[in-house]
């Protein structure tokens, strides 16, 4: 049976920030942090060993799959910063044709640092997101 390994866990936040190599990364992480928070109005949270996530939601598949997973997050990695918003929402592509550089795959959005993307639109991308959430599944965010 499939075992979900990003999981909400009481690791430090600030710790694993101050873990990254990066120093424009780890900076960039920072300021990420504080947007987030300010944005969405959760307190931060590792999920996993390598995601800082804001609020939370329990989501179940079609398929049964079910589980928890934060409303909106980020994780300064090694290559790119993967930004984390919800998945299907149509709004969330216009939103990134104004975002700034950026590649993005099914489920994370990725730039190389925070200077080439637009922070009113990164705030956007995360409103955005966690409303879509909270109006897919009307229990989210409700911790």
């Amino acid at each position: 049976m499939y075992k979900l390994k990003t999981k909400e866990n009481d690791s430090d936040v600030v710790e694993f920030i101050e873990a990254v190599e990066n120093d424009r990364k780890k900076e960039d992480a920072y300021k990420l942090l504080d947007i987030f928070t300010e944005t969405t109005g959760y307190q931060a949270k590792m999920w996993g060993p390598s995601i800082i996530g804001f609020g939370s939601y329990h989501y179940i598949y079609k398929t049964g799959h079910e589980g928890d997973a934060p409303l909106v997050g980020f994780s300064p990695r090694k290559a790119k910063i993967s930004l984390y918003f919800a998945t299907g929402d149509p709004d969330r592509e216009k939103l990134l044709q104004q975002f700034g550089k950026h590649s993005s795959g099914k489920a994370c959005v990725y730039i190389n640092k925070l200077a080439d993307i637009d922070e009113d639109v990164l705030k956007q991308l995360i409103l955005q997101s966690v409303k879509f959430l909270r109006e897919t599944y009307p229990e989210a965010g409700t911790d």
